[in-house]
């Protein structure tokens, strides 16, 4: 049985940064034999500072669903998805080394928009910036760049990151080079495709993400008449959701990231994994919101925060 704290193969233990690093740096080494994977290196003993609360600018990580474990799954599905494109030859034009690295880099800070500054007085929780934290992160990646040897990037970086939100309509994100838009596009698909794969995904969503959203100001929305609108009443209520998000998510997918998902295909060499389990949890979302309260979510999520 699929481990909670592992990838959807069972074999990378996706709270471990050494483990997703170790293993996303042999994808790079088997396209690009003698190629450089510091800068990714770099960024991976970074973020396991950052979000452990040992940066003596940021606090610890502080919201469940958006934790490590969610970062480290999506820059293993940023790798495969990378590594795929790379095999597939027939169509793509060729992913330098240096790309690739990038295209990490931003994987694994793609959500530091949601890590608070120690000297932040304005906000409690790192939810509560929700709404901005892709704005925050394309900031971070802008001055972040420059210090692993990748600063020609930099500006690209911050523009590819609004991939993975939702603030920002895809088709309006301008690329000046087609590669660079295949990379976002191929970044916003391994978000979803990571976090909705994850074997406690739904389990995430009821306990974590809602109030996540409670803090962030997305499960109560003040309309332009003043008045509050109720979006999501309860965990259980953003449950019962998950399936209409669901076929959002692929129209996502195909629609608006043009189908980036298939080169999970070429990488495992046939099954597509993640469309898979994606399709399994759909599916237990339905019968886990027939039952009363959380009766069918029975599996235990790994707790990677660091408790002052």
């Amino acid at each position: 049985m699929r481990r909670s704290d592992f990838d959807i193969t069972d074999k990378i233990r996706t709270t471990d940064p050494i483990e997703v690093s170790d293993h996303v740096i042999k994808l790079f080494n088997g396209l690009y034999p003698g190629g450089n994977p510091r800068p990714m290196r770099r960024a991976f003993e970074d973020l396991s500072q950052m979000y452990h609360g040992k940066h003596p600018d940021y606090h610890p990580c502080d919201t469940e669903y958006h934790d490590i474990q969610h970062v480290l799954d999506v820059t293993l599905a940023m790798a495969r998805l990378l590594d795929g494109y790379q095999r597939d030859r027939k169509e793509n034009a060729a992913l330098s080394p240096e790309l690739f690295n990038v295209g990490i880099v931003i994987a694994l800070f793609h959500d530091v928009g949601y890590l608070r500054r120690r000297n932040d007085r304005k906000h409690r929780f790192g939810a509560e910036y929700t709404l901005t934290h892709v704005g925050r992160g394309a900031k971070f990646l802008r001055t972040y760049l420059p210090k692993i040897g990748l600063k020609r990037h930099a500006a690209d970086a911050s523009v590819l990151v609004h991939f993975t939100g939702y603030e920002r309509d895809a088709d309006t994100i301008r690329m000046k080079d087609p590669l660079l838009r295949r990379i976002g596009e191929i970044l916003g698909t391994a978000d979803i495709i990571a976090q909705m794969s994850d074997r406690c995904y739904l389990e995430k969503c009821h306990d974590r993400l809602y109030p996540e959203f409670v803090l962030g100001g997305i499960a109560r929305r003040r309309m332009p008449d003043g008045q509050i609108k109720v979006i999501y009443k309860s965990g259980k209520d953003l449950l019962s959701k998950t399936p209409a998000f669901y076929l959002n998510a692929l129209k996502r997918l195909d629609e608006k990231l043009h189908r980036a998902y298939r080169y999970a295909e070429t990488h495992f060499g046939g099954q597509n994994l993640y469309i898979l389990e994606m399709d399994k949890n759909a599916a237990h979302a339905i019968a886990a919101t027939s039952a009363d309260g959380r009766s069918q979510l029975r599996r235990t999520t790994p707790s990677t925060l660091i408790i002052p």
